[in-house]
């Protein structure tokens, strides 16, 4: 199992990014959260096989309807210790 850490630029906030990214985590298997951060940004720790890991990575890329996005920053993410998927408060 590996984590990472994905941060969404774009018109990634008031579309619907993180119930997407929700949902698709969740069809991934995957563990962790997502939320908006003060930047405008978005947010994601996942943790999983590197497959699915990767697979989420493409669909950040696409996003919902609604977003353009404009960059996805990866990197090595520290071990979530979370249960399920969830969508966090936003991060002031």
């Amino acid at each position: 199992m590996r984590s990472r850490r994905f941060v969404v630029s774009g018109r990634v906030q008031g579309v619907g990014f993180r119930y997407f990214v929700l949902r698709e985590a969740q069809a991934l298997g995957l563990t962790g959260w997502v939320r908006n951060l003060a930047t405008g940004e978005v947010e994601v720790m996942a943790l999983g096989d590197e497959a699915s890991l990767s697979t989420l990575e493409g669909r950040l890329w696409q996003g919902p309807p609604r977003a353009r996005v404009a960059a996805v920053h990866s990197e090595e993410g520290d071990p979530v210790s979370h249960e399920g998927f969830s969508i966090l408060p936003t991060r002031w």
